[in-house]
């Protein structure tokens, strides 16, 4: 296998996972990168751009991932917090009138971000062409009844998540959208290779890879194959339960490969991302990253804290296992495995990782073609994660 790039002394144990990866764990084609103090200590890439192809992946590479645009996006209202815009405190229809039918009164700006809005679900799902317009997700949310009383319990919103958050940005901007906030004031700045909404010049480019599924690996040796518990399996099996019909929100799911569908801007689940922009993104908002301008830190010490205090934990209502989070982030925990119990960031579903972890100087990001079956804690992302872990101990 061919893998590119380069690794700081100190850093080998994580081209050796990601080779690994490539050759024993499944991946057709990935990118790592992780930043140290600002500074990029590993920059590595392999295998094919597409998912079907046979094109090298090549310096530049993107690719959706999913859920880990959670964390991305959450820095919008983290940061129009920090600069005195949105009160966290503050109800969500303060900002967004339209959203307090249906008891949603109580509903406040911290329910969005730590999955205590009780709005995972729509008791409509969404067409992949309504889900795609800009106003239809954002006024389905404002219409739909939470399923549990807001504020008393979290359950992951997979989808919902992305609509609920753009309607309170707008709202608190004037009509501004999250993607054209993170455009404007974190990418463009920072020179990231990121995106909620694919312009159609890096599209015409052919910045990103095709993206599919790919089985897991038969296990090696004598040991056991791991499922998943059978409360999880029956969850994502039972079309009424909240697992299932949380997923359901757009149905069927668009393909993700469409031009239309990589153009258009979904904050819970369709960014797109090389790994250097995705780790890059994490360094900033712990610190100043090499190369980067005045606007490099963005997170202020107490704004840090704030996206890594727990606010929710245990038994999660969607998801079913127990699940940590902060402010729009997943913690270090069972269900999402990071570097350290500071660790916060987010995966996407079936293999991206993004997250940072503040004590270390750490920022992570992976990227892949090939989507699993994981939902929060994929083996690939992991055994990168474990080669960080290992290459600070040796250091």
């Amino acid at each position: 296998m061919d893998v590119r790039g380069t690794v700081a002394g100190g850093f080998e144990p994580v081209r050796d996972a990601f080779v690994r990866n490539l050759t024993a764990l499944g991946d057709r084609g990935a990118a790592v990168a992780v930043y140290r103090d600002g500074r990029k200590v590993v920059d590595l890439w392999g295998g094919t751009r597409d998912i079907d192809g046979t094109e090298p992946w090549r310096r530049g590479t993107a690719q959706i991932v999913r859920s880990a645009t959670k964390g991305v996006a959450a820095a919008v209202p983290l940061l129009l917090h920090q600069r005195g815009v949105l009160d966290l405190d503050a109800p969500v229809g303060e900002y967004w009138p339209r959203f307090k039918a249906h008891g949603k009164e109580r509903v406040l700006v911290r329910h969005v971000l730590n999955h205590r809005a009780g709005l995972p679900v729509l008791d409509h799902p969404l067409t992949p062409d309504e889900a795609l317009d800009p106003v239809r997700g954002p006024e389905a949310v404002a219409a739909q009844a939470p399923v549990w009383e807001p504020g008393t319990d979290h359950g992951y919103h997979a989808l919902t998540y992305g609509w609920l958050l753009d309607g309170l940005v707008r709202g608190a901007t004037g009509g501004r959208s999250t993607g054209e906030w993170i455009a404007d004031e974190i990418a463009r700045p920072l020179g990231l290779d990121l995106w909620l909404g694919l312009p159609a010049a890096e599209e015409a480019a052919g910045r990103a890879g095709r993206v599919g599924r790919v089985e897991e690996p038969e296990p090696s040796g004598n040991g056991p194959r791991l499922r998943p518990k059978r409360s999880v399996t029956e969850a994502y099996a039972d079309p009424g339960s909240l697992t299932r019909r949380a997923f359901a929100a757009i149905t069927p799911f668009p393909d993700q490969n469409n031009p239309a569908y990589r153009a258009a801007a979904l904050p819970a689940s369709n960014g797109i991302a090389t790994a250097d922009g995705l780790a890059r993104f994490y360094a900033a908002l712990i610190g100043e990253v090499d190369g980067g301008t005045r606007h490099a830190r963005l997170f202020d010490a107490a704004t840090t804290e704030r996206a890594r205090a727990e606010e929710s934990a245990g038994p999660d209502r969607v998801l079913v296992v127990g699940t940590r989070f902060g402010l729009g982030y997943m913690l270090h925990g069972s269900a999402s495995p990071l570097l350290s119990p500071g660790s916060f960031g987010h995966p996407g579903r079936g293999g991206a990782l993004g997250f940072a972890d503040p004590e270390s100087g750490i920022a992570f990001g992976y990227v892949t073609n090939g989507f699993r079956r994981t939902v929060t804690a994929d083996p690939r992302a992991q055994a990168l994660v474990r080669a960080v872990r290992a290459s600070l101990g040796a250091g």
